[in-house]
């Protein structure tokens, strides 16, 4: 096929870019500057503008940008910018695709766990409700940006992401050096449940989403059984042979983060059953096999 991705710079789209190529696929990557390359097509979300000549004949679009949540301390302007990013260009995305003479056949849309809000300790699917709060917000903003594809008659997924567990990049790359130091220990009382996938599972995941032509709307990218942050803390010191005894008290991470360490204490017990009852077989489901694959 012929796709279309933007966020390909990132540690999601880097992946994916690279797997679909070895797989013999024609990759058109989306940059916000003048292209530089052939397989390069430019768009400004800021301005709602798109070259969708450069997207003639792609069959499906894989939408992955937007500012970084954890990137920097939750500011006014930041949060905007977090939000911007991601509805701005997904309208953006989204109006141009279904105005194509030939639009493709699936939008692939992220979106992440935070639509549920902090779910405690109950087990939580597509089927739930938006939570409250900052991300909750952002998250059903973004995804009904995606309305005048899905109006057009677009396949549309919002891959709702939970934590990538890899060595570099994203939320999980910032642990593993610090627990390489020994340094690392639970965040707050580590009760809070973390929903994680590893990062050659979301791409396979990304990648089923692409080809299950039934599959529509909300998916959870999550592995089955989401652990405690606990429980994390432990494995990340078991695979990496190093001490965990430095917890970090509650009151310590919201003088730290400010606003968003709401999030980083809170708790998300979220499973994938719309995955799971569509064939797909997780490589990694366990928390130890997902982080030893990524410190290999």
């Amino acid at each position: 096929m012929r796709i279309a991705i933007t966020g390909s710079t990132g540690l999601i789209g880097t992946a994916l870019v690279r797997s679909l190529r070895t797989d013999g696929h024609d990759v058109v990557r989306l940059v916000r500057r003048a292209p530089s390359a052939a397989d390069e097509v430019r768009w400004d979300p800021g301005r709602q503008e798109i070259d969708t000549a450069g997207l003639a004949g792609c069959e499906a679009v894989v939408h992955l940008a937007g500012a970084g949540v954890g990137d920097h301390r939750w500011t006014a302007a930041y949060k905007q910018e977090i939000r911007d990013s991601r509805v701005l260009g997904t309208r953006t995305l989204a109006t141009a695709l279904a105005a194509m003479d030939t639009p493709p056949r699936v939008l692939v849309c992220g979106s992440a766990i935070g639509y549920y809000g902090d779910t405690g300790d109950r087990r939580t699917d597509e089927s739930a409700p938006a939570g409250h709060g900052f991300l909750p917000e952002v998250c059903v903003a973004w995804e009904d940006a995606a309305k005048p594809a899905q109006d057009a008659g677009i396949r549309t997924v919002f891959a709702r992401t939970g934590l990538v567990v890899a060595r570099a990049g994203g939320a999980w790359g910032r642990l593993f050096p610090v627990f390489r130091l020994g340094l690392g220990g639970r965040l707050g009382d580590g009760s809070q449940y973390w929903s994680f996938i590893s990062l050659e599972d979301h791409i396979a995941a990304l990648r089923h989403l692409l080809d299950t032509g039934d599959l529509a709307g909300p998916v959870n990218l999550t592995a089955p059984e989401p652990v405690t942050n606990r429980e994390v803390t432990a494995v990340m010191g078991k695979v990496l042979n190093r001490p965990t005894l430095f917890p970090v008290p509650a009151p310590v991470l919201r003088i730290a983060l400010g606003e968003f360490a709401g999030d980083v204490l809170g708790s998300q017990r979220v499973v994938p059953r719309r995955l799971l009852d569509s064939g797909f077989t997780f490589r990694h489901p366990r928390i130890m096999e997902a982080v030893r694959a990524a410190a290999a």
